[in-house]
């Protein structure tokens, strides 16, 4: 059986002659499978010259991304914005290069237009079109994110239950502050100017919207205005906002027990009031997560275990969890503690790796010493300008901290998030486990996409790089969700990166690429193929044709 053509009396309706038609239906498939099946013969000569400018090698990969561009409605949604604005360049050719770029070679607008002309479709635009519509762009951001959310929520896309919310920064290659190009705090301990990226993603892990400040401005002053937008122009109004400690200011907090919404935050234990840390740590009265069962159980008794057989540990993989209601600012909070004996060994682990770079430190480095930040291993080294006999050292005395050791270690496993949900400890730490994604697309966005550091200098142009990073890293993670998160980050985008096509004199295609598990899994998801010996180019005007539908 290859194709179910239809009974009779349904083609009658169709075609005078149902046998007829059917016999010449037949006919034309065999020919296609016999041109299909040809064997080809390729004739090169040495003595021939390459023809001069013409490029025989071409990038395939982005086929893939193009059909999600497509499926997200992009091309709408660039006419859309064409009508309000008068220009003639193609947006939607450029927006897609765009894209394309940021994902398989990120790279400056001259290389991304450069990278346009080794696609299958060249370009039909100009560079100098690239810059102008970024200003178009950059004045559409706040469209274009609404728009998305909409036709993201229009195929069943979104997980709208719970929101992700962080800040992170990226640096310029200057020395002088510029309009919101600002110093401040830098995550990764620059001297440069920085720019601040808020963003939002859902329960998937798919962005939703994000916002762009000057450097030196206060995270925690970032969240309100965002979360406003979504409510006003996505029309969303009940969900959790989920975040981290340092964004959880009791503003915040507050401004999200209101309309349906709440919040889910971390805790820091160290933070707390003296009662309820002292609650926290006491070993009694710990829960078993995901056990039916309501009873106790003393985390001096699990330790004990661990410590007689750590291998042999039935509790080695397990979570336990205390919880009560606080009264915090007039603010009822669900203040929720976890302990688990592998968070545990991962701490412990990674002072002991820092204790160890103190020692050295000490005996190689003692100039370097001065300054450090939170969580620096620089932390664990106490200086001393007295003697034993209490008189003012000659030099500086630099040894372990032992006392900050042991205080630190009070925290080994423990982890605690505050909620104004009512739900299950279990269900909210679920909940708050995701919080790791949207890490994870910072990274994405910073080392994949090579979002920074940023080369441009108007802020029209600066917002709209931010913006195809982020339209980027969306298409990227409906990627992701295509293939079922079978892949790593890395594999995924060399696989696509990885897909060219060598174009033969006859005009046909030839895969210069190696056939992997990836490769089979984006033919399989996407429902074209291009893993033949050779594509005919009648076959690869539909495989693209395909890759827009």
């Amino acid at each position: 059986m290859v194709e179910k053509l239809g009974t009779y009396d349904e083609l009658k309706k169709l075609h005078p002659d149902p046998i007829a038609w059917a016999k010449e239906y037949i006919q034309s498939l065999n020919e296609q499978e016999k041109a299909a099946s040809r064997d080809v013969i390729l004739r090169f000569k040495q003595s021939k010259s390459l023809p001069k400018d013409r490029r025989r090698l071409m990038c395939g990969g982005y086929l893939f991304l193009q059909q999600l561009y497509h499926q997200l409605r992009f091309p709408q949604l660039c006419e859309s914005i064409a009508r309000r604005h008068k220009f003639q360049f193609n947006l939607d050719a450029i927006l897609s290069r765009l894209i394309y770029s940021r994902v398989l070679y990120p790279s400056s607008k001259v290389s991304t237009f450069q990278f346009s002309q080794m696609l299958l479709e060249p370009p039909d635009f100009q560079l100098h079109q690239i810059y102008r519509a970024l200003g178009i762009l950059a004045q559409e951001s706040d469209f274009i994110q609404a728009q998305l959310y909409r036709t993201g929520t229009e195929l069943g896309n979104h997980n709208n239950r719970i929101l992700y919310y962080d800040c992170t920064n990226f640096f310029f290659e200057i020395e002088q502050e510029d309009g919101f190009r600002q110093y401040g705090p830098s995550k990764e301990h620059r001297p440069n100017p920085i720019v601040e990226m808020g963003l939002f993603l859902d329960g998937d892990g798919i962005p939703l919207a994000f916002c762009i400040h000057s450097g030196n401005t206060n995270e925690q002053v970032t969240l309100q205005p965002l979360e406003e937008k979504i409510l006003h122009d996505f029309s969303l109004s009940q969900f959790v906002v989920c975040t981290d400690s340092g964004l959880s200011s009791l503003s915040n907090r507050q401004f999200n027990t209101k309309g349906g919404r709440a919040f889910l935050t971390t805790q820091s234990l160290k933070k707390l009031k003296g009662h309820l840390r002292q609650w926290a740590l006491n070993p009694k009265g710990w829960h078993l997560c995901g056990s039916s069962d309501r009873n106790e159980y003393n985390l001096d008794d699990i330790n004990a275990c661990d410590a007689a057989d750590p291998e042999d540990n039935p509790y080695r993989s397990q979570t336990f969890f205390k919880e009560r209601w606080i009264n915090e600012d007039d603010l009822e909070q669900h203040l929720i503690v976890t302990f688990s004996l592998k968070y545990k060994h991962y701490q412990q682990h990674i002072r002991n790796q820092q204790i160890q770079r103190a020692c050295q430190a000490m005996e190689t480095h003692v100039s370097s010493l001065k300054k450090y930040h939170a969580n620096d291993f620089k932390r664990f080294i106490k200086k001393t300008r007295i003697t034993p006999d209490g008189e003012v050292a000659e030099k500086e005395v630099y040894t372990l901290d032992q006392e900050r050791i042991e205080q630190e270690a009070k925290f080994d496993g423990f982890y605690a998030v505050c909620t104004s949900l009512d739900d299950a400890p279990q269900d909210i730490i679920r909940l708050n486990q995701r919080r790791w994604e949207i890490e994870e697309s910072f990274r994405i966005m910073k080392t994949e996409f090579k979002a920074r550091p940023v080369y441009l200098s108007r802020e029209d142009r600066i917002r709209a790089h931010f913006l195809i990073c982020f339209l980027s890293l969306m298409i990227y993670r409906y990627l992701e969700k295509k293939t079922h998160y079978a892949f790593t980050t890395k594999e995924l985008i060399t696989g696509i990166r990885n897909l060219n096509f060598l174009e033969a004199p006859t005009g046909d295609y030839i895969p210069t690429y190696t056939r992997t598990d990836v490769t089979d899994a984006l033919h399989e998801a996407f429902g074209f193929r291009t893993d033949y010996e050779v594509l005919s180019a009648s076959q690869m005007k539909k495989i693209i044709k395909a890759s827009k539908l």
